[in-house]
This record gives structure tokens, C-alpha cells and sequence, in this order.
């Protein structure tokens, strides 16, 4: 795994791809390295990222960054400019969503992903999931409320990281029971954004492709 040049770590189907679509919409001068599922587990990459986890960067003196938040921060704060501060108007309310997101969203989605950690049989385990799509149904109307009163282009009004991760929890929004259908305001970000060149250089990066052709 290279270590002379600033890096970031993803594996397709996960989170990294936002802090992917994020280096590409500010240029940033970051190498994209992409995992094979299961990489995330072996010896080289837990040398890099004891969690095993997805995304990290490592910088060329060795230091590496977790957590998808702390990393989009800092990508903004080192390479993103104005638009990016994290003392602006916008940097704050980006900061507010982007924690909401990635704290209680995705957090939320820990029993879908894997029911056997919350249950043992598996009634039990379909119990919890049903509870969990119920949970998640109310994040989605909020997500799409909120993107509505935002004028429906972008999540906060105008572009920002928090597009970004929001495509990512719209994609994860079909492997589950709840259907795009009922969230226009989200259907429509998501064809947006997979317009979007930088999505689609990141996509490309993390052997991932858009959902209508998936």
C-alpha cells in the first residue's frame, strides 16, 4: 500500500465513497486507493487502520485520519477554500448534517447490516429489523423534508459535503423495504448527483456504478 503521497482508503458498497465524491468535487491532491471487500480485514490494511474500517487516510508521515466526518473536515479545511470553512455560515450547518447523518442515519443501520450482532434467532433478528426499517422510514421523511425546504437541489441549498454522504444513504435507502418511491425530493438529488462528474470519476475509482444502471 503506497505511503509517499497522501491517501485515502475506500471499498466499494461503504461510506468512503462520500469522502471519495469529496476529494473529486475540490480537486484535492489525494491518492484513491480502493480495498476488495474483505481487504479491510487483512494484515496490511490493519496496520495502516486498526478498526478495519473504511475510510481512512494516511498522510506521508504515517499519521492516518478515521471517521468519515473527521476526514470530510478536513478535507474541506485543508483544500476546499471559502467555500469549505468550517467558520462559515455554511461550513456550520454543513458540520450540523453531516453529524446528523453519519451519527444517527448510518448508525441506524447497524441492524440491517448485521441483525446476528443485536440477536440470536431468527425471529429475533427479523424483529429487530423490521424496528430498524421503521426507524429509518423516519429519518428518510426528515432527509426529505429537509432537502425539500432547502429548494430540493441540494441538501443544504447549495452544494456541499453533506450531498455527498446523502447520496450514499440513498443508495443503501434500496437495499432495504423502503421504496425510493415515496421520497421524490431524494429520487430527484439522486439523479442529480450521478450527473455530476465528480460522482462519476469517484464511482469509477471505487468500481461502483450508478444505480439506474446497476
Amino acid at each position: 500500500m503506497s505511503n509517499n503521497q497522501t491517501t485515502l482508503y475506500t471499498m466499494p458498497g461503504t461510506c468512503s465513497l462520500a469522502a471519495n465524491i469529496a476529494v473529486a468535487w475540490i480537486d484535492a491532491p489525494v491518492a484513491v486507493e480502493n480495498l476488495a471487500y474483505g481487504d479491510h480485514k487483512k494484515d496490511a490494511y490493519l496496520a495502516i487502520n486498526p478498526k478495519g474500517k473504511v475510510p481512512a487516510v494516511r498522510f506521508p508521515d504515517g499519521d492516518v485520519l478515521t471517521e468519515l466526518s473527521a476526514i470530510l473536515a478536513w478535507l474541506g479545511a485543508e483544500h476546499g477554500g471559502e467555500n469549505y470553512a468550517r467558520d462559515s455560515k455554511l461550513g456550520r450547518r454543513e458540520a450540523e448534517a453531516l453529524s446528523y447523518m453519519t451519527t444517527e442515519v448510518h448508525g441506524a443501520y447497524g441492524p440491517h447490516f448485521a441483525a446476528q450482532k443485536f440477536a440470536r434467532s431468527e425471529s429475533a433478528q427479523q424483529e429487530v429489523k423490521q424496528a430498524t426499517y421503521g426507524t429509518l422510514r423516519g429519518h428518510y421523511e426528515r432527509l426529505e423534508e429537509n432537502l425539500s425546504a432547502s429548494g430540493g437541489d441540494w441538501y443544504l441549498g447549495q452544494k456541499s459535503f453533506a450531498d455527498a454522504f446523502l447520496y450514499v444513504l440513498v443508495r443503501w435507502l434500496d437495499q432495504t423495504p423502503l421504496s425510493l418511491d415515496d421520497y421524490p425530493a431524494l429520487a430527484a438529488h439522486r439523479s442529480r448527483m450521478e450527473a455530476d462528474d465528480g460522482v462519476k470519476a469517484a464511482l469509477a475509482r471505487q468500481d461502483m456504478e450508478p444505480m439506474a444502471s446497476a
